[in-house]
């Protein structure tokens, strides 16, 4: 038995260089626009059996303009920055340097006085780790890109200094297939379609 759990990166609500650790804003002109573009695309994932959201206002709104109806799952949250929610990068680093520098080294860090990114990946595997697994069962969950790159980070059994170098942009699918503790990347490039076992 093998699950195929699908992730599709919510639409944008800001510019790149404008991302806020654990934004909450809702999506942006350009990202209703962008699930528009896509929504034919993305469509056939609404037949997977279960389909989760991250419980951000964009993931949750992703998901429903593409028609999942998704139900929100609170571990599939973006990692708790502590006292830099809601900053940029930029303005984390303008205001403490240092720290910043030393979360980007360490991944078991917290700076902040929020979660590590270790826990944060741990979270997000554990997550996947306790989806029902039924024969050929499949799952479609929107999410905000974080979450998406800390469950390779998982899948793949990375070190966790790979989170930075994986790049996941907005509405953008990424499958990985298995089961608890044996999880594989599947590169298909066709979301909808099984190929991968």
């Amino acid at each position: 038995m093998s699950l195929r759990v699908t992730f599709v990166a919510s639409a944008r609500s800001s510019p790149l260089l404008a991302e806020r650790f654990e934004d909450d804003r809702p999506l942006d002109q350009a990202g209703w626009e962008e699930v528009q573009h896509l929504a034919r695309d993305l469509l056939p994932l609404a037949a997977a059996e279960l389909r989760y959201c991250s419980p951000t206002p964009r993931s949750r709104a992703t998901g429903d303009a593409l028609g999942y109806h998704p139900l929100v799952q609170p571990a599939l949250r973006d990692c708790h920055m502590g006292r830099w929610r809601g900053l940029t990068l930029g303005e984390a680093m303008a205001r403490e340097p240092d720290l910043v520098d030393a979360w980007l080294a360490d991944p078991r860090s917290t700076p902040h006085g929020g979660e590590s990114l270790l826990s944060f990946i741990s979270r997000i595997g554990g997550w996947l780790n306790t989806r029902p697994v039924e024969e050929h069962g499949r799952i479609v969950a929107v999410a905000e890109p974080s979450v998406i790159r800390a469950a390779l980070v998982y899948v793949l059994k990375a070190p966790p200094s790979t989170y930075w170098n994986i790049d996941v942009r907005p509405l953008s699918t990424t499958t990985v297939t298995g089961w608890a503790g044996r999880w594989h990347l599947c590169l298909d490039g066709a979301p909808a379609h099984t190929s991968c076992a």
